[in-house]
């Protein structure tokens, strides 16, 4: 290994241990702040079954869904809803949770990576992403199978223009965009809508 790229990987990792400093700091100061707000009851319906939480309520989603509920697929990627790896399904929408107050959820109904399919019944698209190897790193699949849902739930066949519109808003930093528009194709017509559509009385 020559010295230029030895230095390459200490400033590489230097910059990732600094940047877990810094997000983990974030999630100290995001605890200390939900224990010292107001907390209310929230309902919302989560994978197909009733919740109740009892949050402050401009607790973010995601915060919600991972840390009192302790489903961890959806990730925390940037905090400003840019890079996807936070979505969920809110009444068939994807959507940003890490910037998304729970008290929004109030009465919705929401899916999770987890209330896609199991490891041993996947969903379409999440057996369509096996088969097509497209994890590589997997960070930011669970938000990229999510948004994936959401498209061909309203359009069952949709083209390469209707694909990149639909996960534009989904970020790959391992550049996994032509498999992932393989496997939304090889998925294509076999999701059904109803299952993502808005809770009724």
């Amino acid at each position: 290994m020559t010295p230029a790229i030895t230095e390459m990987n200490r400033i590489a990792i230097a910059k990732t241990s600094k940047m877990a400093t810094v997000v983990n700091q974030c999630y100290e100061w995001a605890h200390v702040g939900r224990t010292m707000r107001k907390s209310e009851m929230i309902q919302f319906t989560l994978n197909g079954e009733p919740v109740t939480v009892d949050v402050p309520p401009d607790t973010p989603l995601l915060w919600v869904v991972r840390d009192e509920i302790g489903l961890k697929g959806a990730k925390f990627g940037c905090g400003a809803g840019l890079c996807g790896a936070c979505s969920m399904l809110i009444d068939g929408e994807s959507t940003r949770t890490c910037i998304l107050p729970v008290s929004a959820a109030s009465g919705r109904n929401i899916t999770t990576i987890e209330g896609l399919g199991t490891a041993a019944q996947p969903s379409p698209v999440q057996r369509a992403w096996i088969e097509h190897s497209v994890a590589q790193c997997g960070y930011c699949q669970s938000g990229q199978i999510i948004s994936a849902t959401a498209l061909l739930a309203k359009n069952p066949n949709p083209d390469d223009a209707a694909i990149d519109e639909a996960m534009r808003g989904n970020i790959c930093r391992c550049g996994t965009y032509n498999a992932i528009r393989v496997a939304i194709k090889s998925a294509a017509g076999q999701i059904e809508p109803s299952l993502f559509e808005e809770v009724t009385a």
